[in-house]
């Protein structure tokens, strides 16, 4: 028997956990924070120091008791990728169980950073498994990697292989046939997987209701290449932010800044600790190309020195969702000694996320830029999630006989459960909407 229990993850965008039972041995895949309450609590400091039980109460990282029945259970935590909603509840909830962490290399770098920096031991054995490779976590249980698109690197959509038949896990994915960094998505091992007995697919429904299919991330190059190259920066900063964790998005940033012939300076801590991580594995070598700046003390004396030559340089920076305490936020409330004018250009280079907080602090940070009347350039981007069609089509290749839609809120599960429907599915019957804690037996 397979039982599925849905952690968290499944109200709402964030905390992404998930455990199945086969036949008594259990797998947990992602372990992931929920990234708005985790930086309200921590404030964003450099470095924090918070219990599991204090994350828990403020809903912060996955409420694990939900599966306190199946705790020394527990063969394996395996993880999709890197992103902090997927992984970033590790130091703080993997402790629990006594099972390895599986995960790509590039996921793995980004989980060792992050116990180097805040000091955090962790019994765990961590395994670096490629993507389109598998591992044997018990007689029973088969983990395969199959190697998708998104916005990091080394992303796979994890299939667990019984003898019932195989548990498809797809948070989070896209389907870019020209992507910046890496392969196209294994559409070869995704359509043969169907012939092995898809069970259920548990998938991501966040972008369910936009209709069409996700660009690609060319797409997205192309358009920083039309504002970085195609405005007229020669008297003013320029300055650009967007995800840290972003490698194929900073790989086209570094290429046009190197054609504007400005010297390169990355600022802030969650941007060096991505590239460090990735540079470590020899995915990227921006060290080569642009100064790294990690903490606060090396970044306010970079700014003030640079401070009368702006136009000299680009300057990447963490605030993309104008973080209080990010670097952008501290320039527009004139924290450091970098002074905008209305010749300088500042690029959002992603979409708010839309939460209340935010919405917020975005019209806040935009409010003040505006004052300064510099030239902004917002939504310079493409998601890395899957779009109403890519939906359609992993179904339509997997042929799953159950799916549960997981990674956003009601609406968008119930986006993702019409969709479905429209291709033979019934709702209740073989799309599951699930909610944090419950649990269904495949």
């Amino acid at each position: 028997m397979i039982q599925i229990c849905a952690v968290n993850g499944y109200n709402e965008v964030g905390r992404n956990c998930t455990a199945v039972n086969v036949d008594g041995e259990v797998v947990i895949i992602d372990m992931g924070l929920h990234l708005e309450n985790y930086i309200k609590y921590t404030e964003d400091d450099d470095f924090v120091s918070v219990s599991e039980k204090e994350l828990v109460k403020v809903g912060a990282v996955p409420d694990i008791s939900s599966i306190k029945d199946w705790k020394n259970d527990v063969k394996a935590i395996v993880i999709g990728h890197g992103h902090l909603d997927h992984v970033g509840a590790v130091p703080y909830v993997a402790h629990n169980f006594n099972a390895p962490i599986i995960c790509t290399p590039y996921t793995g770098a980004i989980i060792d950073i992050t116990l180097k920096e805040d000091r955090i031991k962790l019994s765990n054995k961590i395994i670096s498994l490629s993507s389109n490779s598998s591992y044997q976590i018990t007689d029973k249980i088969k983990v395969e990697f199959i190697h998708v698109t998104h916005s990091i690197p080394q992303t796979v959509i994890v299939a667990l292989h019984t003898k019932y038949g195989v548990i498809m896990y797809a948070n989070d994915f896209k389907f870019d046939l020209a992507p910046i960094l890496g392969k196209r998505p294994n559409f070869k091992r995704l359509q043969s997987i169907a012939g092995e007995n898809v069970l259920a697919l548990i998938v991501e429904s966040t972008y369910a209701d936009t209709y069409g299919k996700m660009p690609s991330e060319n797409v997205a190059k192309e358009m920083l290449k039309d504002v970085m190259l195609g405005v007229d920066s020669r008297d003013g900063a320029m300055i650009v932010t967007t995800f840290s964790s972003h490698m194929a998005r900073l790989t086209s940033i570094l290429e046009f800044g190197k054609k504007l012939n400005r010297k390169i300076v990355f600022m802030g801590r969650s941007l060096a600790k991505y590239v460090h991580a990735a540079e470590s594995i020899g995915l990227v070598n921006f060290s080569k190309q642009a100064e790294i700046l990690k903490y606060s003390k090396q970044v306010k004396r970079k700014l003030k020195k640079i401070a009368h030559e702006k136009d000299k340089y680009l300057l990447v920076v963490t605030g993309h969702q104008a973080e209080p305490h990010s670097v952008l936020s501290k320039i527009a409330s004139k924290e450091h000694e970098f002074k905008l004018e209305s010749n300088d250009i500042v690029i959002f280079s992603c979409r708010t996320i839309p939460t209340p907080t935010n919405i917020a602090n975005r019209e806040k940070l935009e409010r003040t830029l505006k004052a300064y009347n510099v030239r902004i350039f917002k939504d310079i981007h493409q998601s890395g999630h899957a779009a109403r069609e890519d939906l359609r089509d992993l179904i339509t290749m997997l042929k799953p006989k159950k799916i549960i839609p997981s990674h956003g809120n009601p609406l968008h599960k119930e986006a993702l459960a019409e969709l479905a429907e429209g291709i033979g599915y019934k709702k209740g019957e073989t799309v599951l909407l699930v909610r944090d804690g419950q649990r269904v037996i495949i």
